[in-house]
């Protein structure tokens, strides 16, 4: 008798081994990838943009002059003498016309209103990117497996930093009470979701812009202490950045100009007068500042530990992401003293603000890339 083979069937046939269908992981995932991520790109630009326009609305005094929220209705500005006349007449009920602008004339109004509305309009562009984005890959049914949920949230982020946003204005819509300003904790609140929405979006551009099977793979070899110390690098960088809030929020940068003394001294003279005594954390402008300075130089040196461990990855690309981090922290310090020297004057104070979210996203770009390191192969390298 022949030899038989062991893929012939017991009619005498022979049956072909299955064809091995490469991609099946991604495959599965399916979506359009892609054209996600530059969407989501696309968000990511518009928020940056949102930052800095509310960064100039706070640093023009803009942000109380439309004195009602109003989500529909408030897109339409005033079309007429008589209507700029009504707002012009709502804000000079509030405080901050009161105490500080009696000055101003109809034309002046409408200088700080355009900024606070083009402020509210950016923010309901960027909510119709988002919906028309999410709800069109939606119908079109190209969102990958998974990430249905994930494309929600920065949407629903996005609705509750609308309604933050009103919240933190009505502190400073007041009548009576003495308020010239939003309350400093309520802008750091605001500012902080900014950021929140800016790192998720950011996230997910990460990870659509490599293949699923790649990071499944890089995922095992995950360096777990250089993720820990990035993800604490990350808390700590926002945490100086809420800070950083409060010291805009009370125009704190401007009260001690030198350094590294303040008043020619290491701790701010007058730092406890408000009773109660937690209100010097948030209202003090010597406090709030000697604050901000000294968590700034704490962020750096666990920066340089970060750093350094940084530098001792078997990945390239993890090592250059840790330096590039590095690099845009210390240009960071560097700006926040010049801006201080030169008492925040509004482009480096703008340059500033922009600049956090440079360091921010760098960061977390570090720890991303410590939870999926990019392999670099010998051969070739």
């Amino acid at each position: 008798m022949s030899k038989r083979s062991i893929f012939e069937e017991v009619d005498g046939s022979k049956a072909e081994a299955p064809a091995v269908q490469p991609g099946m992981i991604d495959r599965g995932r399916g979506g359009a990838r892609q054209a996600i991520r530059a969407w989501l790109m696309v968000l990511f630009a518009l928020v940056v943009a949102m930052i800095v326009v509310g960064g100039l609305t706070r640093l023009t005094d803009s942000g109380l002059s439309i004195t009602e929220w109003r989500p529909v209705t408030g897109a339409m500005p005033p079309m007429s003498e008589a209507d700029w006349q009504s707002e012009f007449d709502k804000y000079k009920q509030i405080d901050q016309w009161q105490l500080e602008n009696q000055w101003m004339e109809l034309a002046d109004f409408k200088q700080i209103y355009w900024w606070e509305w083009g402020h509210r309009q950016l923010g309901r562009f960027i909510g119709l990117v988002w919906a028309l984005g999410f709800f069109g890959f939606l119908v079109a049914r190209k969102i990958p497996t998974g990430w249905t949920g994930r494309l929600i949230l920065p949407g629903a982020l996005g609705g509750v930093q609308g309604a933050i946003g009103w919240w933190m204005v009505a502190s400073g819509v007041t009548q009576g009470e003495g308020m010239t300003a939003v309350a400093s904790y309520r802008l750091a609140v605001h500012l902080g979701l900014a950021f929140v929405i800016l790192g998720v979006i950011a996230w997910y551009v990460f990870m659509l812009g490599r293949q699923e099977r790649d990071l499944m793979q890089a995922r095992r070899g995950k360096e777990a202490k250089l993720y820990g110390l990035s993800t604490g690098l990350l808390h700590f960088a926002f945490l100086q950045i809420l800070l950083g809030a409060l010291v805009a929020g009370i125009d704190a940068g401007r009260t001690f100009t030198d350094w590294p003394l303040m008043g020619g001294q290491f701790f701010p003279a007058d730092a406890m007068y408000l009773e109660p005594v937690w209100r010097n954390f948030f209202e003090n402008p010597g406090l709030v500042q000697f604050i901000h300075r000294v968590v700034g130089y704490l962020l750096l040196v666990f920066a340089v530990v970060a750093w350094l461990r940084g530098r001792g990855s078997a990945h390239v690309a993890t090592r250059f992401a840790f330096n590039v981090a590095f690099a845009a922290l210390l240009l960071q310090v560097t700006l926040g003293i010049v801006t201080v020297l030169y008492i925040a004057p509004l482009h480096l104070a703008i340059v500033h603000q922009l600049m956090a979210v440079v360091v921010w996203v760098l960061i977390l770009r570090a720890r991303f890339l410590s939870a999926y390191p990019i392999v670099t192969k010998i051969k070739g390298s």
